[in-house]
């Protein structure tokens, strides 16, 4: 039977624990009850209080209360995303656009001004642009982050936040963490840099080890792996993590659902096993594509031709860490022709999102809100591939067969 300490993530020598033997333990644990080696759901919405409960603070995370201030499943979940993420604290909540929310109001107040990444994902982008400018009198720069001049350029006074996400969705875009990190700590007033790091995951990168304050992650993709649950966390601080949780946890009421926890948290245990399949398939599929005359570009930052490939290369966490699984590529046809070529696909399944099991395409038109913020060879329509855990072999003679078929 595992010992408690490496429930906890503690080595029981002088030597570190491993990254896939954390993301089994951490979070799990014998019930005490059943004896059972696994956490089981705990769906109650409310729990016991003590028999004179007059001084309990109802605002309270740390005990359980009411399951909107929280509850075991979340709490495990919050266990393991902050040590594989190398942070003090995580929260966990309803969802990835949950917690990216949650970073922005928490940090942002009305007078502030943030920095972020042109290309984002769409939500971040109309909460940054849009929401936060003009329902919340916070002030905003788009920038393209791949190049860290354009964020020291964008700094005024008043910037508290610089937001960048990378890579990004759905250009493939590389910023340098490391670099914007010692801009915005240089700075002569406190600036927290948060990255949104769905697209690589803890696996592959860890941007707190590059000198990024807080790490988001939409957990419904790759840490969750299975397409079955909704979730999000953002790592950082104990004293930003208890902001976050009465704010956005407590008094919005973006708490994950304790079914939801329990199903991302055992997703997770084969996160890495996956993320080295995730790689190693995108990888051949862009090599595969970048050969093909039908092709017109490949985006994915494992290609040495990719503008940006030095840097992801330098932020990779470990040895057999990857470029993760999503790519975009464009087809020298027009907008028909892209939907035909989807339409015979076989193996490949049409829908948006990523980090499932299976392998998703979507194709983006001419006339995405974005669009005017790609890079010009995106303005003609383009298809984003997340490449899923299927023979790569199957994939590849999916994608050429329908090409074919196509008829471009």
């Amino acid at each position: 039977m595992a010992s408690s300490l490496t429930h906890q993530g503690i080595s029981f020598d002088d030597q570190e624990l491993g990254f896939s033997t954390r993301a089994i333990h951490l979070g799990n644990g014998t019930d005490a009850e059943t004896g059972a080696i696994r956490r089981p759901i705990t769906l109650a919405n409310a729990y016991e209080l003590p028999e004179d409960p007059s001084d309990i603070n109802w605002s309270s995370s740390d005990t359980n209360l009411y399951t909107r201030n929280g509850h075991p499943n979340q709490r495990y979940l919050e266990a393991k995303i902050a040590n594989l993420e190398g942070a003090e604290d995580a929260v966990v909540l309803a969802s990835g656009v949950a917690a990216l929310a949650a970073t922005f109001t928490t940090v942002l107040n009305r007078g502030d001004h943030a920095i972020f990444s042109d290309t984002t994902y769409i939500a971040a982008y109309r909460l940054l642009h849009q929401i936060l400018p003009e329902k919340y009198g916070i002030s905003t720069s788009i920038v393209d982050s791949s190049d860290p001049a354009n964020v020291a350029a964008a700094i005024r006074p008043n910037t508290r936040l610089v937001h960048i996400e990378t890579p990004a969705n759905p250009t493939l875009k590389v910023s340098d963490i490391a670099a914007i990190a010692h801009l915005t700590h240089q700075s002569d007033h406190e600036i927290l840099l948060s990255v949104d790091n769905t697209f690589n995951t803890p696996f592959n990168v860890r941007p707190l080890d590059l000198g990024a304050d807080i790490v988001i992650e939409s957990l419904t993709k790759y840490i969750n792996g299975h397409g079955d649950a909704l979730g999000g966390a953002l790592a950082t601080t104990k004293a930003l993590t208890d902001q976050v949780r009465f704010t956005a946890q407590v008094n919005y009421g973006g708490i994950i659902s304790p079914f939801n926890a329990w199903l991302i948290n055992r997703g997770s245990v084969t996160l890495p096993l996956r993320m080295r399949q995730h790689n190693a398939s995108a990888l051949a599929i862009a090599k595969h594509l970048e050969e093909n005359p039908a092709v017109r570009f490949v985006a994915y930052p494992g290609l040495e031709s990719h503008p940006h490939h030095d840097v992801a290369a330098s932020q990779l966490a470990r040895k057999d860490s990857g470029f993760g699984g999503v790519l975009s590529f464009g087809l020298n046809s027009d907008h028909d022709g892209h939907n035909r070529f989807v339409s015979e696909l076989n193996v490949i399944t049409s829908a948006v999102s990523l980090g499932h099991d299976e392998s998703l395409i979507v194709f983006l038109g001419e006339d995405d809100e974005r669009q005017y913020l790609y890079p010009e060879v995106f303005h003609q329509g383009f298809l984003r591939f997340a490449v899923g855990l299927e023979d790569t072999d199957d994939l590849i003679r999916d994608i050429d067969h329908a090409i074919e078929a196509a008829g471009i």
